[in-house]
């Protein structure tokens, strides 16, 4: 089972927006353009669309009865980003969903009126989205994933599930998040007793590259930083990992489900269904400066025993109690 707590800035703001004003929108036909990080044929990438479309039904806008929904998929691509966010902006939409610290860079750098909705990993103050939480103050707001001890907490548990690690490579794609993440994992490190390495990759055979070159060494263990880089290679990284015995914390639920050993982090699908949320209030009249970036406070923990087992881990009792949920 999962065990999901999520308090916002807005104090649960969806739940309690008057249903008045929440009556039926206007059959005039409103245009949201929806720029992911992701492949297209990736399936976090299609549940995180579906949960967006569900939610946007829920609150009265239809599909080609009075909603045009455009998505683009940039696959991790910074160019590509770039290219469709100028793509989406042309098309004029009432109000743009941006996925990801690169995604929502390239929208505000196309545009500083249409309101933009985002979901990332990092800091967006830090990173130049707005100007506070609080109060955003131009054309963005949204959800975010950063709190300054996620990067920490992800050291330690690492070194919780596999306690003789010493050394840790980080597979950091370089993208906006990892510019506010990475400093605190390098705080944390020598806390820990860790020494911490930065491996940059951008393409499949950087990862591979930089798995290959871990595994070199004794008592070593990786991390995988949220980026669409990571996600794209999904896959290769769970099983580089795998067959150099090398224990790695994710920061998506995903890859633990999919065979990864362990991983930290939000729950993505929920952001999706909350940023639908900031969406329709933005299509009623909304300005993005006057909407709260939201934070969650509870993130989840997910750990795959079979995966432990292969690695020859013994997995504490203490983080098996404290996971959110727990793949055997």
């Amino acid at each position: 089972m999962k065990r999901r707590e999520f308090i916002t800035l807005l104090g649960g703001a969806a739940a309690a927006w008057p249903l008045a004003a929440r009556a039926q929108p206007s059959e005039r036909m409103r245009r949201i353009g929806v720029l992911l990080n992701l492949a297209e044929n990736d399936p976090v990438g299609q549940s995180n669309l579906a949960k967006l479309q569900e939610r946007l039904g829920q609150l009265g806008w239809r599909q080609g009865f009075n909603l045009e929904l455009t998505t683009r998929w940039t696959a991790g691509s910074p160019a590509l980003a770039q290219d469709f966010a100028r793509e989406l902006l042309r098309m004029q939409p009432d109000v743009v969903v941006a996925n990801g610290g690169t995604a929502t860079s390239a929208a505000l750098k196309e545009t500083r009126s249409v309101p933009i909705v985002f979901i990332t990993d990092g800091d967006p103050v830090r990173m130049g989205f707005v100007a506070s939480l609080g109060r955003p103050g131009g054309n963005a707001t949204g959800f975010t994933g950063f709190e300054t001890t996620i990067g920490p907490k992800r050291l330690q548990l690492l070194k919780e599930i596999a306690s003789e690690t010493s050394r840790v490579v980080v597979l950091n794609s370089e993208n906006p998040q990892s510019l506010t993440l990475l400093p605190t994992i390098q705080a944390a490190a020598p806390k820990l007793g860790i020494e911490l390495t930065i491996a940059d990759v951008h393409n499949a055979a950087d990862v591979e590259r930089a798995i290959e070159t871990a595994a070199r060494e004794a008592n070593v263990g990786l991390m995988a930083l949220s980026s669409a880089v990571a996600t794209v290679h999904r896959d290769l990284i769970i099983t580089l990992a795998a067959r150099h015995r090398l224990p790695c914390l994710y920061a998506e639920a995903v890859f633990p489900r999919v065979g990864g050993l362990i991983s930290y982090g939000i729950d993505r699908d929920d952001l999706f269904r909350r940023a639908a949320a900031y969406a329709d209030r933005v299509l009623r009249g909304e300005k993005p400066e006057g909407l709260p970036v939201q934070a969650p406070t509870k993130f989840e923990l997910v750990i795959n025993i079979k995966t432990a087992n292969a690695l020859g881990l013994d997995v504490p009792e203490t983080l098996l109690l404290s996971a959110d949920e727990v793949i055997e």
